[in-house]
C-alpha cells in the first residue's frame, strides 16, 4: 500500500513539471542574460594561518579602491574574536592585515566594500 502512494506521489510531480512549454523556459534565459554585467571589482585575498596567528594579504589589481577588513573567529567559547579595521587597498597595491587567537583559530574571513 504504501508503495503505490510513493509511486503515485512520483508520478504526480513528474507530470507536474512535464508539461511547461518551451516559451516559458526560454523566457527564463532570456531574463537572466539580461541582467548588466558589473565591472570588475574587489581585490584578491590570500589567508596564512601560523598557529594561532592569521596574516591576509590583499591584492587589488583594478582601478578602484577596495576597502578591506580581516574578521577571525577563535574556536574557544574564552578567547576573543576579532574583526578589523577597515584599510584602503589602492589600484595595483597589496595591503597586509593580521590578527591572532589565544589558542586555535575557528574561522578566518575577509570583507570587501567600495570606498564611499
Amino acid at each position: 500500500m504504501r508503495l503505490s502512494r510513493r509511486l503515485a506521489s512520483t508520478t504526480v510531480a513528474v507530470a507536474l513539471v512535464l508539461p511547461l512549454p518551451l516559451e516559458v523556459m526560454a523566457h527564463a534565459r532570456v531574463h537572466a542574460a539580461e541582467t548588466e554585467p558589473r565591472e570588475p571589482y574587489g581585490a584578491e585575498c590570500w589567508i596564512r594561518l601560523t598557529g594561532s596567528h592569521v596574516t591576509a594579504y590583499c591584492h587589488n589589481p583594478y582601478p578602484e579602491t577596495d576597502r578591506v577588513s580581516l574578521h577571525v573567529e577563535c574556536a574557544r567559547w574564552w578567547d576573543i574574536d576579532s574583526d578589523g579595521s577597515w584599510v584602503d587597498a589602492e589600484p595595483a597595491q597589496t595591503v597586509r592585515l593580521t590578527a591572532r587567537c589565544w589558542k586555535e583559530v575557528g574561522s578566518v574571513w575577509v570583507s570587501h566594500r567600495r570606498e564611499s
